[in-house]
């Protein structure tokens, strides 16, 4: 089946069904036969697709682009970086300490760090370090968190299809077939703010918890957030069981403060990872935080191993130098979180004109939109939302020209370059868009 509207992605989408599965690099990219998104330009905070439909993104890759596709003051630094040095040696540069220099100058939670290549290759040497640190195994995570795609963190919560009314807790399941019933023996998973689950997981398994390893603003969620008392609890209960408190800042990492959300908190954590906003979409990662715990990573035999042939790149380092530095020295964060906070006025003016009912979760930077009346609490909440009508809503914001994710469990990023967004045109698509929805499903 081909789109009559989308003649190129249509021939590209045939094409590349011959080459990969589902015809794209990552399954998450499948959208359906009509709707699969070829790009084929971006720039600031627009792409440009096959079909040279033009949208302004608030998808941003699923988050890394803080400042803006193409931002200059990256792209140069990295060809100057390749021009200079090269892409890749195998060897320690400069760049590694001062890296982490920078780092530690916005992130106090951060002492020693490694760097790693994605979100997923962090959270697996933050665990790894923390089992091998306390010398245990059972990892507590929380529902509605992503940890990334290693089999041990892709058992979840199945809230899709939980019955909200049974009384009874979502079932844990596997995230597609492949991933052997053994990965899941020692993750624990508990609903987000909730006292009692902590309490009782810690109390039936407590002395062989290495750590909890939670978003602390669930980025896959909807930017439901962990109460200021729930993280306290948790490095209250983490400090008096030996356990470690693993914060995933893989999205919330240099997006919603120079510090992460531990800035917005005030708690640290022993080890944090971080991507995707670390270097305005270029692929690095890197996970840290006390020097005690990181030091475990050694050649002894009681050492844990960390390594990568890519770990640590000349493109890596150069991007997110360049980008850490432009967070660090500018006012790009007051113009970020301005810029988000007038598109939630804007969107909220459209809802309400609509009567909809609706709730913003989460920092301006990253925010998530609720169709009903209380802002979740947890993913268990979320399944009370109509999310329904989220998606019908989004899907036309993307045929009008804004682009999204159509799951209201993905947050609306921004970056810094939204700040050229026309917000009455922006009013405009959203009032369209929302009262095709609703004529829809009349």
């Amino acid at each position: 089946m081909s789109n009559p509207a989308k003649p190129n992605t249509s021939r590209l989408l045939k094409q590349s069904h011959s080459n990969m599965p589902m015809g794209v690099a990552d399954s998450y990219r499948y959208w359906g036969e009509d709707n699969t998104v070829f790009v084929k330009s971006s720039d600031g905070c627009t792409i440009t697709d096959a079909d040279d439909q033009t949208y302004v993104d608030f998808r941003l890759a699923y988050g890394p682009i803080i400042l803006g596709y193409r931002d200059a003051r990256i792209d140069q630094a990295v060809i100057g970086g390749i021009t200079d040095r090269g892409t890749i040696s195998g060897f320690s540069t400069d760049l590694d300490s001062e890296v982490v220099e920078l780092v530690k100058q916005m992130c106090p939670n951060i002492e020693k760090m490694r760097f790693a290549n994605s979100g997923t290759e962090a959270v697996l040497g933050a665990v790894r370090t923390a089992r091998g640190f306390t010398g245990r195994n059972k990892i507590v995570v929380v529902e509605g968190g992503f940890h990334g795609l290693y089999d041990e963190m892709m058992w979840k919560s199945d809230v899709d299809n939980w019955d909200a009314e049974s009384g009874q807790a979502p079932e844990i399941a596997s995230f597609g077939v492949g991933i052997p019933e053994a990965s899941r023996e020692h993750l624990e998973t508990v609903p987000l703010n909730s006292f009692d689950a902590i309490d009782a997981v810690f109390a039936r398994v407590g002395d062989d918890i290495a750590a909890i390893v939670i978003e602390p603003i669930l980025g896959n969620c909807g930017s439901i957030a962990s109460s200021q008392e729930y993280m306290q609890k948790l490095r209250d209960i983490c400090d008096a069981n030996d356990t470690l408190l693993i914060l995933d800042e893989v999205k919330t990492g240099f997006r919603v403060a120079k510090g992460g959300a531990q800035e917005l908190y005030g708690i640290k954590a022993d080890l944090t990872t971080y991507a995707k906003a670390m270097g305005n979409g270029y692929p690095v990662a890197a996970f840290g935080g006390r020097a005690d715990v990181m030091d475990m990573i050694n050649f002894s035999s009681k050492g844990v191993t960390h390594g990568g042939t890519y770990t640590a790149n000349i493109i890596a380092l150069t991007a997110a130098k360049a980008t850490l530095t432009v967070l660090n020295e500018t006012n790009a964060y007051a113009t970020i979180n301005k810029v988000g906070a007038d598109i939630q006025r804007v969107l909220s003016r459209v809802f309400t004109k609509h009567g909809i009912e609706h709730r913003f979760a989460g920092p301006d930077s990253m925010f998530g939109i609720h169709f009903g009346d209380i802002v979740p609490s947890n993913y268990r909440d979320w399944k009370q939302t109509n999310s329904a009508l989220y998606t019908e809503f989004a899907m036309n914001l993307i045929k009008n020209g804004i682009m999204l994710e159509p799951d209201s469990r993905e947050p609306w990023f921004i970056c810094e370059s939204h700040q050229s967004v026309d917000l009455d045109w922006l009013e405009e698509i959203a009032d369209i868009s929302m009262a095709e929805a609703l004529a829809s499903n009349t």
